[in-house]
């Protein structure tokens, strides 16, 4: 089936974001070949343009395919979604202002640096910044595989538009830093309330209303299965797997980027309140998997060749192609597309800035120097190019399999980071024993679990199926405290810390 129009929409779209990214060089004129200007915008982005950069670091290409796509595949499970988007904002409003005050302060552009300030141990502060680095390339592989799905969805064959693409995200970047993704964020954001808002409205319209679709929805797949008695069952499952994901989200790189790129601590609070808003729309995107189910896009023969390649991941596309024009299936799939782009290039932009800061200089280099601007743009190249040696190279599975394990990586570091924040009570030789233990038993029990999100604990006689990362973190956090009694006494680091108590007021 023959789609130019949405093509030609869709590539409208797509070099319209472009022009922007190269034009946003001169936006907020500042002096690029500073690594706080290029990296983190100069930290002058306002209420708004935080809101719009921060929520496109969140909610992603991947996002908007991913969820729906759990919703059409496992069920009512993919809501969990819809609460850990709601938890993680307390944890921005009272962490993150305080972790910003800091690293204004003291120049810190990134987590895994504020760490080394704090405890003076750059090995504590390696470990922090290659998790970040290590969860966040796979991260960037899901943003191509989520445009992969639309532009294999429009019938452009090939990996060559992919590339294309993605090279030109390469040449923004190197240009103008995180101000591209933070202007393009706009166009991405109001594309996907649009896209969003236009969908639960029409296709409940054409389907009969919602009543009409969730009679459609297998019965399994509307409620969790009830836990039966003795376990907690998958209403364990669900909320452990919703808190990790929260306590996870804002220590991934490209989030901490965003939250520190920001112009202090009341814009950070003022998006606490604010952001809350992509929840309602990350509830209403979940529904189009349902809407996917309802339409039996699995069924249409025409797509079923797509379907087979994508598998789950094709139902929002399939659905959106089943029922709008051509000229609104470019829109969408232009929202998607940048989508992608936008988030790929702040974690790129993120890495770089770790392995400038907490692995070049520390440790190659000695000091910081003039030409840790040039390095950051390089190690950016080298995330992007890895993100595409990723799609090319390697089966889809393994990494959505290791952006799974990303995630039970990245969570070991929120003792380091956010305890951090409000306490120096810990050791730092005993934050990196805990970090090494919640690494070690996450890896082993994911491979055990062959890649499964949840395993089964017995507690007390009872069943209780827990998130990996959550139950790990949860034993990380114990022996970090464990241990910070007996170093602190052999070898006290407090004098190492570079900050004051007054900083944390």
């Amino acid at each position: 089936m023959s789609h130019s129009i949405a093509i030609i929409v869709f590539v409208l779209l797509i070099l319209f974001v472009i022009a922007l990214g190269f034009m946003a060089g001169r936006w907020k004129q500042g002096n690029l070949a500073h690594i706080e200007e290029w990296g983190l915008g100069g930290r002058r982005f306002g209420t708004w343009i935080s809101w719009f950069l921060i929520g496109g670091d969140v909610y992603t290409a991947y996002t908007f395919i991913a969820i729906p796509a759990l919703m059409f595949g496992a069920g009512a499970i993919g809501f969990f979604a819809v609460p850990y988007t709601v938890v993680c904002y307390p944890i921005l409003y009272l962490v993150f202002p305080k972790l910003w005050k800091v690293a204004h302060k003291y120049g810190y552009i990134t987590g895994p640096e504020f760490v080394r300030g704090r405890y003076g141990n750059r090995w504590l502060a390696l470990a922090i910044g290659v998790t970040g680095i290590a969860a966040t390339m796979p991260y960037i592989a899901l943003q191509l595989i989520g445009m992969q799905v639309v532009i294999g969805a429009l019938g452009i064959p090939g990996h060559i538009p992919l590339i294309a693409a993605f090279a030109v995200l390469a040449a923004f970047t190197w240009t103008s830093g995180l101000r591209a993704p933070a202007m393009i964020s706009i166009v991405k954001d109001l594309l996907i309330y649009l896209t969003v808002i236009v969908a639960v409205i029409a296709i409940p319209i054409a389907m009969g209303g919602f009543g009409n679709i969730f009679a459609k929805v297998p019965p399994a797949k509307l409620l969790l299965t009830p836990p039966p008695t003795g376990s907690l069952g998958s209403y364990s499952g669900y909320a452990t797997l919703a808190l990790g994901s929260a306590m996870a989200l804002f220590l991934y790189p490209h989030t901490t980027t965003g939250i520190l790129s920001s112009a202090g601590p009341k814009v950070l609070k003022r998006n606490a309140a604010l952001l809350p808003a992509y929840t309602i729309l990350l509830g209403l995107l979940a529904l189009l998997g349902y809407m996917a189910i309802a339409a039996g896009v699995d069924k249409l023969p025409q797509f079923a060749a797509g379907f087979a390649q994508y598998k789950t991941s094709f139902a929002v596309p399939a659905l959106i192609l089943n029922e709008f024009p051509d000229w609104f299936v470019g829109v969408a799939f232009g929202a998607i597309a940048i989508g992608a782009l936008v988030p790929a290039a702040i974690m790129a932009i993120a890495s770089a800035n770790i392995f400038t800061r907490d692995i070049y200089e520390p440790f190659i280099s000695g000091s910081k120097g003039q030409s840790e601007t040039r390095i950051a743009k390089l190690f950016a190249m080298v995330m992007v190019i890895g993100a595409m040696v990723f799609i090319v190279a390697i089966p889809t599975k393994f990494a959505v399999q290791l952006q799974l394990l990303g995630g039970m990586w990245v969570i070991q570091t929120f003792p380091a980071i956010v305890f951090s924040v409000f306490t120096r009570f810990f050791n730092g030789w005993a934050l990196l024993i805990g970090w090494l233990t919640g690494i070690i038993s996450a890896t082993w029990l994911v491979a055990e679990n062959s890649f499964g999100a949840t395993w089964v604990f017995h507690i007390f006689g009872y069943t209780v199926p827990s998130y990996i990362a959550l139950a790990t973190v949860l034993l990380n956090m114990i022996v970090a405290t464990v241990l910070s009694f007996p170093l602190n006494g052999i070898a006290n680091d407090r004098h190492k810390d570079e900050t004051q108590a007054a900083d944390y007021a």
